[in-house]
């Protein structure tokens, strides 16, 4: 129970992240952005590890995978919040919600994982599930739809890499290491298009960092007490408070074909995190 309630609030505080993110896009540049959400993050992290977790932090086994971990998940944030800042959150992360099909299809090559007719079925389905989001020959498809989709991808082999990880490296030390990788590259990049920031944006600015930490914080300690397989269901509930907020603040409500693709993609996914866990049990 400890490990659903403690996934569940994580998946709770990363869209108010994505709704910080959006508001300050109509000012900001998505790079600045993307800064706040890594150095806010690191700032907040490192205390938090160095006084309850230092004995845990040990020197990574493999520090280039951490590296390029960390510059995928930077290129998957800087695409998403490219993406919600033109299109709604909802459609956004129904789009982003494909990268545990990206795992499964890869995991042959990449992780030397069999996967059956079954899976590869669930994989089609799913990608089908996005292009009735995207909708190519009846909608106009716009860049940021495309930045959305880009960002599962990333994300899905993010997924794969944490995956290799697992195995060798403490999660609370992966979590630094990328979080520090991220913040190191924009920092250089960010003072060539700094806005100067009001005290509410800077406010809104650390707030992507707090929600950013709290979440994944949550996540990790979700996976003390249950698999990952086993919770990567309760991910599917990040789209709640993300159409919440879509709706409230923005004033987008996903459409009828947008709900349709998050359903087959949803299906889609937990089909196959079921099927994963059933595989293991045999």
């Amino acid at each position: 129970m400890k490990a659903i309630i403690f996934s569940l609030l994580g998946w709770m505080m990363l869209p108010v992240m994505d709704g910080f993110a959006k508001y300050l896009s109509a000012d900001l540049p998505v790079l600045q952005i993307t800064w706040a959400r890594y150095f806010f993050t690191v700032a907040f992290t490192l205390p938090i590890m160095f006084f309850f977790y230092n004995k845990q932090l040990v020197w990574s086994d493999k520090p280039k995978l951490q590296i390029l971990r960390g510059l995928i998940l930077l290129c998957a944030n800087i695409c998403f919040f490219y993406a919600i800042s033109i299109i709604p959150l909802a459609k956004a992360l129904t789009l982003a919600f494909v990268a545990p099909l990206i795992v499964t299809a890869f995991s042959p090559i990449l992780l030397k994982e069999k996967v059956g007719v079954r899976r590869w079925m669930a994989v089609i389905i799913g990608f089908i599930g996005s292009l009735v989001v995207i909708r190519p020959g009846f909608l106009e498809i716009n860049l940021a739809s495309l930045a959305a989709l880009g960002t599962g991808i990333m994300y899905g082999f993010y997924l794969i890499i944490t995956r290799k990880l697992s195995t060798s490296d403490n999660p609370l030390l992966t979590l630094l290491l990328t979080g520090l990788v991220g913040a190191v590259i924009v920092s250089f990049i960010v003072p060539f298009i700094w806005v100067k920031p009001t005290i509410n944006q800077w406010s809104m600015m650390a707030g992507i960092g707090v929600f950013a930490c709290i979440g994944h914080l949550f996540l990790i300690l979700s996976l003390k007490y249950a698999d990952a397989s086993k919770l990567a269901p309760l991910g599917y509930t990040e789209i709640i408070p993300n159409v919440i907020i879509g709706y409230y603040f923005f004033g987008n409500f996903p459409d009828n074909w947008t709900f349709l693709g998050l359903l087959i993609i949803v299906i889609s996914g937990i089909y196959i995190s079921r099927r994963e866990v059933m595989i293991k049990k045999t």
